[in-house]
């Protein structure tokens, strides 16, 4: 039995230790979770998250169905468990003694021309709609499970930590109705496989919107700059230009003769 635990635990990967660090972060929103294995590191995401769950309320004629929205952020006080693999890897964050688990999985991949990298395969947000603090009045509650379809998110190469300080918005399909729930993450930083060291992320993978947003602020500058550069230049020459003009011109004599008598 053993032997056979130990192949499955190769194979798919073991429940592994999961770790709350989130007091480490200066950012009140900001938690930070790990997952470990035989003492070291193999899962860690730094993120604020902020989840939108609609769900059913009765009207006032108690007949017809309103929706309304509950929306929450992910405590820092959540708990963690998770599992580790050399391709598959997840974490599970449950809070308010699991009437809330978001569960993240990640998968690596080889792509075109041999390149590896990793990604968000899915997400599943399971809530209870009887957990009266952000569900007031839910007609019909209980648990609802929320996921997403084929997704493919956050895809960053091998070996690297994904950053992102823009928020990154996910869409999850309710049980409930088919409702559509929403996952935001902000400043993120997120690695599943291959990292650096224990509590360390390996070289950082910026997203292509910080990337965007960084050449936005840049480019002002850079413009300004040219600019300036292009008038300091202008200015240069047509000042030696004139030097240039006033040494090469002869002294100009008057002809008028007349004028000679007063020299």
């Amino acid at each position: 039995a053993l032997i056979l635990f130990l192949l499955l635990c190769s194979v798919r990967g073991c429940l592994q230790e999961g770790e709350n660090l989130s007091g480490l972060s200066e950012n009140p929103d900001r938690a930070i979770f790990a997952v470990r294995e035989n003492g070291t590191t193999c899962l860690m995401v730094e993120f604020a998250v902020k989840l939108v769950v609609p769900y059913d309320v009765l009207a006032l004629n108690r007949i017809d169905l309103i929706t309304e929205q509950a929306s929450f952020t992910l405590p820092r006080g959540a708990q963690i468990d998770g599992k580790c693999g050399r391709t598959e890897s997840e974490i599970h964050i449950s809070w308010k003694n699991n009437a809330y688990t978001l569960r993240i999985f990640f998968s690596k991949e080889l792509r075109a021309k041999g390149a590896e990298v990793w990604k968000i395969s899915k997400v599943q947000l399971v809530y209870d709609t009887s957990e009266s603090t952000h569900f007031i009045n839910a007609y019909n509650p209980g648990k609802r499970t929320a996921s997403t379809h084929r997704l493919s998110a956050l895809v960053t190469p091998a070996g690297h930590s994904y950053v992102c300080a823009a928020q990154q918005t996910l869409t999850l399909i309710s049980s409930d109705h088919q409702k559509g729930v929403t996952v935001h993450m902000y400043d993120i930083q997120i690695q599943p496989f291959d990292m650096a060291a224990d509590f360390v992320f390996s070289e950082p993978y910026k997203c292509i919107t910080d990337q965007r947003e960084r050449l936005e602020e840049t480019l002002p500058l850079i413009l300004g700059f040219i600019l300036a550069l292009i008038i300091i230049i202008t200015l240069t020459v047509y000042h030696f230009h004139l030097k240039l003009s006033a040494s090469n011109t002869p002294p100009q004599l008057p002809r008028d003769r007349s004028m000679y008598k007063n020299m």
